[in-house]
């Protein structure tokens, strides 16, 4: 049995480039699905925050019905540990689901960034979906670079976010701001599955890509 990470925002709100606060956290079917898939093959899950906060799902990933009753049997998210005292060394996998929540918290979060740097490095299957890899922005390697630099990465891309409608309002763009850093961004269809694989590092485009991201990872896991 493997021990498998999710680190998750605490964040409830993405403050847009008015200044408003928008609803949101994370996305459901990103963490539910993996879920699943971990439990499923016998792996158990620990749930780490910023703060150890309990985190909160985006109100508009629930409306599936499914999605969002298998959420509430998912007791894990109901007692994080704090991320700040999280050592990747103790488990198996990292992962990082999505959502807009890690623009808002992740993406400076230091704790996170150092996590992300170590668990890189372990060689261990990381795996990161969706918005998820905004986390990635606050890693540095000894130099102040990021450790990312020339990895094949994928996530929620421009073009997704400005069909979602979001795209306007936003300070910075997931997409644009990942190939600032230095990696080699895989663009996939809008809203279709698509996994990107780069030795220990899984990332997935979006929620469709949730399951596939989980199935790499559970391979790696052997």
């Amino acid at each position: 049995m493997a021990t498998i990470l999710f680190v998750m925002t605490g964040a409830t709100v993405w403050t847009l480039n008015d200044g408003t606060e928008h609803p949101t956290g994370f996305w459901a079917e990103e963490a539910v699905v993996p879920f699943q898939a971990f439990t499923a093959a016998g792996h158990r899950v620990v749930v780490a925050t910023p703060g150890g906060v309990v985190p909160v799902a985006d109100r508009s990933s629930l409306t599936d019905p499914a999605i969002a009753e298998a959420l509430d049997g998912i007791a894990e998210l109901r007692r994080p540990v704090k991320l700040a005292e999280v050592d990747p060394a103790d488990f198996d996998a990292v992962f990082y689901p999505g959502g807009h929540g890690p623009m808002e918290d992740l993406a400076v979060d230091a704790e996170s960034g150092l996590l992300l740097t170590r668990a890189l490095a372990s060689g261990r299957p990381l795996g990161v979906v969706c918005h998820g890899p905004a986390a990635l922005l606050a890693a540095q390697d000894e130099d102040g670079g990021s450790p990312f630099a020339g990895y094949r990465v994928t996530a929620f891309t421009n073009a997704e976010e400005i069909q979602a409608g979001l795209a306007d309002k936003a300070k910075w763009l997931l997409q644009d701001r990942l190939v600032e850093l230095g990696v080699d961004f895989q663009e996939g269809e809008p809203w279709a599955p698509h996994v990107v694989v780069d030795r220990n590092l899984v990332t997935g485009q979006n929620p469709a890509s949730s399951g596939p991201l989980a199935a790499e990872l559970l391979r790696m896991l052997g």
